[in-house]
């Protein structure tokens, strides 16, 4: 199969740096604007699979002339493309992946789109990270177990293996990002009710073999397009993970008004954003830089199976390949993105439309071929028997 990848920043390379590892692909396209760029990663990972493009994806004629090659294309542009790239997609009769973007509500926008998608006879999928992403797949694989699916509650974090003071944090993806999950409220489903609560609440304590105690909270955007897949569902809740006091600490600043996005102060005659100072005070302090990185995953998926209450767990624990230096969070982002996009390519998915993770992507063989990369997800099952009450 032949699969196109638009950018070439972190997410991008691993991506191809996966696909040509694999033996089912057998030619992929970088593109980039900037083809000096897409020419270093082609250099690097050295395979005969792989050819370097200049691309402007916000010129549509530049865009279809790229993505017409390909049986899937990848899009792991900043996720203001995502809506360019699957129009354009569906224009040529290509399938399209992206990594999500529930900011401004992107992810809602490609997910209109699916009567077109039809016609065209193609697949998109959307959300296709960590989270959302993989959570999204295992959510769904834990649901098609049960009868009734009740609850589903979600818990990630890409942590410093070793933290460092003052925030015991290092950035794994754009702080910008982190700072609209931490800013914006978090949607929830508590007793059946829809509802927004802020981000940075409801701390409570998780842990993780190998790690000491850590704390879990609520950010924005997690719950993805869970709410509208599960919606009689009564609980649904996604909360971050990251080493004790770091909530306490950053919901000071956000009440601060240093995350804030549109928020301008006069200092010295001149208007200035506290967030664009604070975002360059943090980038020496939260730098990852040589710094071994993990990502903790724990989907917990429960409701009735055979007239009994059940539960299944998924568990993942992902550290930095320190062979090739690739961060945990690239590993499971890039190894997710391509595995979904080779299903397509090979017939392992066949609807046609657009589909959120959790409706689309066999559970089973996406955690088979995880494993297959080094990246394991472990599945605990527990049934608890409902008592018969006998009335005389």
């Amino acid at each position: 199969m032949k699969i196109g990848v638009l950018g070439s920043g972190l997410m991008g390379k691993e991506a191809v740096r996966d696909l040509v590892l694999s033996p089912g692909v057998t030619n992929v396209g970088l593109a980039d604007i900037d083809i000096e760029r897409a020419k270093q990663v082609c250099n690097q990972l050295n395979s005969k699979k792989l050819k370097a493009y200049q691309v402007n994806a916000g010129n549509r004629e530049e865009l279809a002339a790229f993505i017409r090659q390909f049986d899937v294309v990848i899009n792991a542009l900043f996720y203001s493309f995502n809506e360019i790239v699957a129009k354009t997609a569906i224009e040529v009769g290509v399938s399209a992946v992206d990594l999500g973007g529930h900011i401004g509500h992107m992810t809602d926008k490609v997910l209109q789109m699916a009567d077109d998608a039809k016609t065209a006879q193609v697949t998109l999928i959307p959300d296709l990270g960590v989270a959302p992403g993989m959570i999204n797949i295992l959510s769904g694989y834990g649901a098609s177990k049960l009868d009734q699916v009740k609850s589903i509650k979600l818990y990630v974090g890409g942590i410093p293996v070793k933290p460092d003071p003052p925030i015991e944090y290092n950035h794994v993806f754009s702080m910008e990002g982190v700072f609209d999950h931490y800013t914006d409220p978090s949607l929830i489903i508590r007793k059946g009710v829809k509802q927004e609560i802020p981000s940075l609440t409801e701390i409570e304590p998780i842990y993780f073999e190998r790690f000491g105690p850590l704390e879990a909270f609520h950010t924005s955007g997690g719950t993805s397009t869970l709410s509208l897949s599960f919606p009689d569902i009564e609980t649904l809740e996604y909360k971050t993970i990251r080493y004790p006091g770091h909530a306490e600490k950053f919901k000071l600043l956000v009440d601060l008004n240093l995350t804030k996005l549109d928020y301008e102060v006069e200092v010295n005659g001149q208007m200035i954003r506290p967030r664009d100072v604070f975002l360059k005070v943090l980038d020496p302090i939260v730098e990852l830089g040589e710094k071994d990185d993990a990502v903790l995953l724990r989907v917990i998926v429960s409701g009735d199976k055979d007239g009994a209450e059940a539960a299944y767990a998924y568990e993942m624990t992902t550290y930095k390949d320190r062979k090739t230096n690739i961060t945990a969070m690239a590993r499971a982002t890039a190894n997710t993105i391509s595995i979904v996009a080779q299903m397509i390519g090979d017939g392992t998915i066949t609807k046609k439309g657009v589909y959120p993770p959790e409706q689309i992507v066999p559970g089973q063989k996406y955690i088979e071929a995880l494993m297959k990369r080094g990246v394991n997800i472990i599945e605990t099952e527990t049934i608890v028997e409902k008592k018969s009450v006998k009335v005389k």
